[in-house]
């Protein structure tokens, strides 16, 4: 029997095909030579992240000890503006989002076989009437979705190369995180798997809604 996602959670398989997956990785490469990966650090411990991760966009998710979850322009280590988001993103956000303002942030996470991501909500943004598009690239991975609060009932479910996740209305700010990297599970890459993840930051200008 399949499972039943949460109201809001929605799950595209193989939504991209290899050619897709294959042209994104090259854009991802050249916004890695921009923006090279870093290891982020957890807010007050300073323990690192077991993934490495950059952005792309007018904005960047980042992360420290010493100022905690937020968003800059600029790449921590380089100081350097983030590179801008490949327009084939763009059209996927278009295609999928349902939200009429573009995103401002793709955070790129690289997961090798050991990396995992605990269960977190997305929730450093100002506008939540936009969903989290999510997309996966190389091997699978043990996604894990729960509520809005993080002692709700989870559910875990396999994503594979090309699937899209998306986490929007009731389900914005659910729960969510990676439990395992399943090794040599696609020959997109050497080895690992990378994550995007489209975010609107902002909420737009009061001008632009209302006309």
């Amino acid at each position: 029997m399949a499972q039943v996602l949460p109201s809001g959670v929605r799950h595209l398989p193989f939504h991209l095909d290899q050619a897709a997956q294959e042209a994104l990785v090259e854009a991802i490469r050249d916004v890695v030579h921009a923006a090279p990966l870093y290891v982020p650090a957890m807010p007050k411990t300073g323990k690192p992240m077991s993934v490495r991760m950059t952005n792309c966009g007018a904005l960047g998710w980042v992360t420290d000890k010493e100022r905690g979850y937020r968003y800059q322009p600029t790449h921590p280590l380089t100081g350097e503006p983030w590179p801008p988001i490949p327009e084939m993103l763009h059209r996927l956000w278009r295609e999928v989002s349902g939200y009429d303002f573009p995103p401002e942030a793709c955070l790129v996470n690289f997961y090798t076989d050991s990396a995992k991501m605990g269960l977190h909500q997305d929730r450093d943004e100002s506008e939540f009437a936009a969903p989290v598009v999510s997309v996966s690239l190389g091997d699978d991975c043990l996604f894990r979705v729960g509520g809005t609060r993080r002692d709700d009932p989870t559910i875990s479910f396999r994503l594979q190369s090309g699937d899209i996740v998306i986490l929007g209305g009731e389900s914005r700010l659910c729960f969510h995180g990676v439990d395992r990297i399943y090794p040599a599970t696609s020959t997109l890459l050497k080895k690992g798997r990378i994550n995007l993840t489209l975010r609107r930051v902002t909420k737009p200008p009061a001008e632009v809604t209302a006309s």
